[in-house]
């Protein structure tokens, strides 16, 4: 266990105890958490470490079943009072929430791309054009069908080979592998790499109209037990409210596919502003074949939803129209 130090004057209150994964990127991530909560409750927060399922297995988080291997864990101590709260990547949330537990906050969203740590400071296509120099497709490295997917697509459109390599392991391991020359380079999240300090080893950040985040991606989920309403309120403090509107649309479309996280699912909700004020919401949705052979991709533009029934309807609204262009067809076995 790691604890926060105390603000003055609080060390007579029961510390709250904030539930974590022990990876460095979620132990980084939650320590922001634990002292955003402190100023506005007061208390001092100490850390529980958790292992997740997602942490421990090897297997592809395809073979794994993805959605909620790294959050039942930290879930389960929840529902058993064992933590007051938890903190997680949205991303790796299932999009049904349990109705013991409620998502007090969505604190404003890091940078929602992916980013490439190539070999010799090289960006994709530099990486693709140099490896076929050599007579050999570029070996990138990544665990998600989503970007396994938009990288063969990207590749594609470039008229370039790549061969996309199935890894896991923490961010060290990652680029660890580019770095032996194991492999030519390995995508990440960019919000993960800014909160562990080192996002200056990114040699590409991969453009959004290429390669669509994954939904959520970027931001965080704080969430609590439903029946700690005083709790709830006072995390509450940390939510930004157009974060929030931006990533339950993304996550409404990929419900209404009727895909886990692991599926070859990209989302991303722009907010859009007229001069200083937010005036629009653009959602961009793509599904495809791993291949990078066949996609589905098309985006919506509206007004920044004004309530979170409103926000669910764009995302449903968009998954419509993509299931009706086939969608549907391009993602194997749904997950029910």
């Amino acid at each position: 266990m790691s604890v926060s130090r105390p603000a003055s004057g609080t060390s007579a209150l029961r510390p709250l105890r904030l539930g974590t994964r022990r990876s460095k990127l979620a132990m980084a991530q939650s320590g922001r958490i634990a002292d955003a909560v402190r100023d506005v409750t007061g208390r001092p927060v100490e850390l529980v470490e958790i292992t997740t399922y997602g942490d421990t297995s090897r297997a592809s988080l395809a073979q794994i079943g993805g959605s909620g291997v790294f959050v039942t864990a930290l879930r389960d101590a929840l529902l058993r009072g064992e933590v007051d709260f938890a903190v997680h990547s949205l991303k790796d949330l299932p999009t049904t929430q349990p109705a013991e537990l409620v998502i007090a906050a969505v604190p404003p969203r890091e940078d929602p791309r992916d980013a490439l740590v190539g070999r010799d400071g090289l960006g994709f296509a530099e990486l693709a054009a140099s490896a076929r120099e050599a007579s050999r497709p570029a070996r990138i490295g990544t665990g998600s069908p989503r970007r396994t997917a938009l990288l063969n697509a990207w590749a594609r459109s470039l008229g370039l080979d790549i061969e996309t390599v199935p890894i896991r392991g923490n961010v060290d391991t990652r680029i660890g592998y580019v770095r032996s020359g194991e492999l030519d380079g390995v995508v990440l999240a960019a919000a993960g790499l800014t909160r562990i300090g080192r996002v200056d080893e990114v040699t590409e950040m991969l453009p959004v109209d290429t390669v669509l985040p994954a939904p959520g991606q970027g931001a965080l989920a704080v969430e609590c037990a439903a029946s700690g309403t005083d709790l709830a309120a006072r995390l509450a403090e940390l939510d930004d409210p157009l974060t929030r509107a931006a990533v339950t649309a993304e996550r409404s479309l990929l419900a209404a596919l009727e895909a886990g996280c692991s599926a070859p699912v990209g989302a991303l909700a722009d907010l859009l502003a007229d001069g200083q004020a937010v005036t629009e919401m653009r959602l961009r949705g793509v599904v495809g074949t791993t291949d990078g052979t066949t996609l589905v991709q098309l985006s919506t533009t509206g007004p920044v939803p004004a309530s979170h029934d409103d926000a669910l309807a764009l995302g449903s609204e968009l998954a419509a129209e993509m299931l009706a262009k086939g969608a549907a067809g391009l993602m194997g076995e749904r997950a029910l």
